[in-house]
């Protein structure tokens, strides 16, 4: 034995030290298992971290269930975050590209994957689509599906490709994107049964008791919402739940937007309600005069990031310090909560910034009248950002679109240094 291979009882770790890297271990898998779980709520078994999800399920469910009161159900076939929203009327979600017609193909086509068998072809599934779509109710209502068109084909290719993204179908053979081009190209599916049952989060099934007088907003409501007990616990773990899933699922919560008892409930909890959390899935909190959000660091917890790459990320930015630098002026100046911008004045700032930023962006950015499309997109990201609202043909700044202001920028004088010969 060398002098080197002789630890000394000092330098060797401490028991309680050895005990504590397993802890930490399994700390950092259920963080990484909470994250996963979280941002993809719907996992399949081909997800990198559905193992995790797998082994600390029955943690994930008794944390999950006490601060939020979403069900997550785990199987070898899968894992499901039943997660509810806590605003039926926030339209800013949803699949992306997704309009009524392609929703409405969407629950056909899962329909009709719950009447098959383990496998399905494509010219089968369109088959049945056609059927279905020509119901009395569907077709009272204006919708029309024959699949003899291009574009009819390539709404039901997107809503395939969902279902494949979700994992409920696999593709074992073909191509869609020859299908949209000629409608005789065959594509074979799998389809993952329990994934597919799962797709539906709703506390009520869509069959029951749903009366055709009420409207769309009513419906999505009566499907999802949950029941609370009349008494004081119950209510008061009912507003704890929609506070957690609104920290978790939403960039921002403005107190402006809260009623008055749950407002005071989360001025008075709000520190121990972001602690756990941030706790669970490694995020920090701000808490502003103006709201709470839950910031993660290394941005992976979120489905669309501020800015992000390409023209519409750099005019995204570039309309929000437009709008941040007004709303510091409103308050500043005028002491008002909101400056107000018609949505013409923020495509005239965006025609604006041509010449000067125009050669970074693609060519049809650059083209006469393109600032209308433009500065939608960028409005339409910063609304579901919550960083704007918007109020018929006008927009006007929220209290977070103050954080993309530019400062006044500060220039230092190089420091004199000597020559030495």
């Amino acid at each position: 034995m060398t002098e080197e291979d002789n630890v000394s009882g000092a330098d060797a770790p401490a028991p309680s030290e050895i005990a504590a890297k397993p802890h930490a271990y399994e700390r950092e898998e259920m963080r990484l298992a909470m994250r996963a779980i979280l941002m993809t709520p719907l996992m399949s078994p081909d997800h990198d971290e559905f193992g995790l999800v797998r082994r600390h399920a029955k943690s994930l469910q008794e944390f999950l269930r006490r601060e939020t009161g979403w069900d997550l159900r785990v199987s070898p076939n899968g894992a499901r975050l039943r997660k509810i929203p806590a605003d039926f009327q926030d339209g800013t979600r949803g699949i992306p590209d997704f309009d009524r017609r392609r929703y409405a193909i969407f629950c056909l086509v899962c329909a009709i994957l719950n009447g098959s068998q383990a496998q399905i072809m494509l010219q089968h599934l369109g088959e049945k689509l056609t059927l279905a779509a020509s119901d009395e109710a569907l077709t009272a209502r204006g919708f029309v599906l024959k699949l003899t068109s291009r574009s009819e084909r390539q709404d039901l290719v997107t809503v395939l490709r969902t279902l494949l993204t979700l994992g409920v179908l696999q593709r074992v053979d073909g191509d869609e994107d020859k299908y949209v081009a000629e409608q005789s190209t065959e594509v074979l599916y799998d389809i993952n049964r329990w994934l597919l049952n799962e797709v539906i989060t709703a506390v009520r099934g869509p069959s029951t008791g749903i009366r055709d007088a009420i409207s769309t907003d009513e419906r999505v409501e009566w499907l999802a919402k949950e029941t609370v007990f009349d008494n004081e616990d119950a209510r008061r773990t009912a507003m704890r739940h929609h506070l957690s899933r609104r920290l978790l699922d939403d960039p921002v919560i403005y107190f402006a937007d809260l009623d008055k008892e749950t407002h005071s409930y989360l001025a008075t909890q709000r520190g121990l309600m972001a602690a756990r959390l941030c706790d669970a899935i490694e995020m920090s909190a701000e808490q502003r005069m103006e709201g709470v959000a839950l910031v993660d660091e290394r941005c992976q917890m979120t489905d669309l990031k501020m800015g992000g790459d390409g023209t519409i990320g750099h005019i995204t930015l570039l309309v929000a310090e437009y709008l941040s630098q007004k709303h510091i002026r409103a308050r500043r100046d005028t002491y008002e909560l909101a400056a107000y911008s018609a949505i013409t004045d923020i495509e005239d700032f965006v025609r604006s910034c041509i010449p000067t930023h125009g050669s970074h962006w693609r060519k049809e950015a650059r083209e006469p009248g393109a600032e209308r499309w433009l500065a939608q997109e960028a409005l339409e990201r910063l609304e579901k950002l919550k960083l704007v609202g918007k109020d018929g043909e006008r927009v006007f700044p929220l209290p977070a679109i103050a954080r993309f202001a530019l400062g006044t920028p500060k220039v230092s004088k190089p420091a004199r240094t000597r020559a030495y010969r």
